[in-house]
């Protein structure tokens, strides 16, 4: 779709990426859920939930990663984004926590690509034009500093979001 720089845009299902690691946009509990979690959940196989048992969960804007099992992904890094209250509980500072968290974890590792979906945006209610603000934010300041990442997709379900990520790529160039 778009490629700014490193980063790129993707319209489809972020289980089918062969990259180093997805980004689950997480519970939590670790334990799977709906939408992205779930999918991730049921195409990773049943290894995933009980290795993700054993986590502990994780906190809002924090991140942990985890073997891929069935993905064609190596690895998993678990996210739990925010859910928007209206603005004004810290939520654009917690979800800016995701991206940072999951890119450092991803560098710690020595991975080279990563791939996103749109973080809170479904049932959580993040706004999307502020969430693909801080994405691609996160994700150039990620790309400006050290480090071995040297791809990441922003991995959309949909075309809404697809051309809003491409369009905010394209105005922050």
């Amino acid at each position: 779709m778009n490629e700014v720089k490193g980063i790129r845009v993707w319209q489809g299902d972020i289980t089918t990426l062969a990259v180093d690691a997805i980004v689950n946009a997480a519970n939590s509990s670790l334990l799977g859920g709906g939408g992205v979690d779930g999918a991730i959940h049921r195409a990773a196989g049943p290894e995933l939930t009980a290795f993700c048992a054993g986590l502990g969960g994780c906190p809002t804007g924090a991140a942990k990663i985890t073997p891929g099992f069935r993905l064609p992904a190596r690895h998993v890094i678990h996210t739990v984004g925010p859910v928007w209250r209206g603005g004004e509980c810290g939520e654009a500072a917690a979800l800016t926590d995701c991206y940072r968290n999951s890119l450092a974890l991803a560098a710690a590792h020595a991975l080279r690509s990563i791939a996103f979906p749109a973080i809170s945006c479904g049932v959580y209610g993040f706004p999307p034009e502020a969430a693909a603000r801080i994405a691609v934010e996160s994700c150039r300041a990620a790309l400006a500093g050290p480090g071995t990442i040297d791809e990441i997709v922003l991995a959309a379900f949909d075309q809404r979001m697809a051309s809003l990520l491409s369009e905010t790529l394209g105005q922050m160039v």
